[in-house]
């Protein structure tokens, strides 16, 4: 192992966790890094490996599974993992081939045979005898239809080109597929939002989001160097998440004594935000989240404010029945598949699928009906996920509306947010507003204003 780049062995170590332990990479991977205590270089080295290999899982294993002449479920997972790793170097970095592939043998020296670093050797030394465009073209040949050749030349399961093919072509943008995917397949810059009455965009030495009022963007770095983010009066929030928010506390003028409820709070990035707002206006936020583990991150990221908000671990879908007509306004940021942020998350898109969605849909719809009986009459909500898929997003609200009638309307988000943002956002004409990664540099947000009949 002392042959073997800390880089390499930190990439793997994260890898191999995400896959066995279900672990989130861009969790796990920063504490690994600061326990190793790397260099900015070797740092830089072990996120692009394991977040390039994370992306690009699906396309490697095409080309994995060619040079092994065998397909990738009957290769020991482990040994998988050290070859999509070097995958990675050897097709999308300029990494000497010789160090790609040697040290990988060495890392299959630990977690597998020595027949199984034969085999290694073996499938590497295959791989480095063709060129990077003759592999994608041999991996492309592989595809049945237009769908699966997205997903092999991007990295996407079938599934989800398909799902997010199916949410553009809803707003008649369906060509829009591949800048979607693509997209995805970008590392974000860094975002951040000046919290209200506690900070502003001036002070983060950052440049001005493109949309949001209260964001800004660093190039680079780590943002924990700003003073106001140290503090936690400037936090790391998506804009796409900031613009939610937004959209429910700005959506009209805040009477002083409104209360707002955050009905789904962890791990507390938009709650922070609407305590913000909120305290600026003379509201005050309740913050509920079910799971113990996540409402105290909720009172971890509202801490900052004095007095802090109430944080609630009740379950959501019960918050009609023993709060009724008790809020002016709910924010329902709702589980969902996270497909609109597959470009943080990268391994997200691995372990999804069409059931997961169905089974979130249930739960979707149910918070949002307990959310609008817990809503004052005259009051408003806003519902959001962190996913365009149709049967999380708009088919939800349609639900609503269909079982609530009159009692409640909804309002013409995209208009809200125009009174918001600080550039035109590309929307098509809709009462709802859905962000897109390639169009707008955001996370695939979905937002729908709704509000309560008087």
């Amino acid at each position: 192992m002392s042959a073997v780049q800390p880089a390499r062995r930190i990439a793997l170590d994260v890898i191999l966790a995400v896959r066995e332990s279900d672990a989130y990479a861009n969790l796990l991977l920063p504490v690994r890094l600061q326990r190793a205590k790397l260099s900015e270089a070797d740092a830089g080295l072990a996120t692009e490996l394991t977040y390039g290999t994370l992306r690009r899982q699906g396309y490697y294993d095409v080309v994995i599974s060619i040079a092994a002449g065998r397909p990738v479920d009957k290769i020991d997972p482990a040994i998988l993992d050290v070859l999509r790793l070097a995958c990675h170097q050897l097709l999308s970095m300029r990494v000497a081939q010789h160090a790609a592939v040697d040290e990988s043998v060495q890392l299959a020296k630990t977690v597998g045979s020595n027949s199984a670093t034969g085999f290694v050797n073996g499938v590497l030394r295959t791989i480095t005898r063709s060129t990077v465009d003759e592999w994608q073209e041999r991996a492309l040949a592989t595809a049945k239809n237009d769908d699966e050749h997205l997903a092999i030349l991007h990295s996407h399961p079938v599934w989800i080109i398909r799902a997010f093919r199916a949410a553009l072509a809803a707003e008649g943008r369906a060509d829009e597929i591949a800048d979607l995917v693509e997209a995805d397949n970008v590392a974000p810059r860094v975002s951040l939002v000046a919290l209200p009455g506690n900070a502003t965009v001036e002070e983060l030495d950052a440049y001005a989001s493109t949309f949001s009022p209260v964001g800004a963007t660093l190039d680079g770095g780590d943002p924990l160097q700003l003073e106001a983010v140290r503090t936690g009066r400037a936090r790391v929030q998506d804009e796409g998440s900031q613009l939610a928010a937004l959209a429910l506390s700005r959506s009209r003028p805040i009477v002083a004594g409104e209360r707002w409820l955050d009905l789904c709070a962890g791990p507390g990035g938009k709650a922070a935000l609407l305590a913000a707002e909120a305290a600026v206006g003379g509201a005050t936020l309740v913050a509920n989240e079910v799971v113990p583990a996540r409402a105290e991150l909720v009172r971890k990221a509202l801490a900052v404010f004095e007095p802090a908000p109430v944080v609630w671990e009740l379950d959501g879908t019960t918050v009609g029945d023993d709060h009724a007509e008790e809020f002016d306004r709910i924010l329902i940021d709702a589980p969902c598949t996270g497909l609109g942020a597959l470009r943080r998350r990268p391994e997200a898109r691995w372990r999804k699928s069409p059931r997961d969605v169905a089974h979130l849909s249930g739960l979707q719809s149910n918070l949002l009906n307990a959310a609008i009986a817990a809503l004052k009459p005259g009051g408003i909500l806003a519902y959001v996920t962190c996913s365009p898929h149709l049967a999380e997003s708009k088919v939800i609200v349609e639900g609503a509306i269909k079982k609530w009638g009159s009692a409640i309307e909804r309002v013409d988000t995209p208009a809200v947010l125009g009174t918001i943002t600080e550039s035109q956002l590309d929307l098509p004409e809709s009462l709802h507003a859905q962000l897109w990664p390639h169009r707008h540099g955001t996370d695939a947000m979905f937002i729908q204003l709704i509000s309560k009949a008087e």
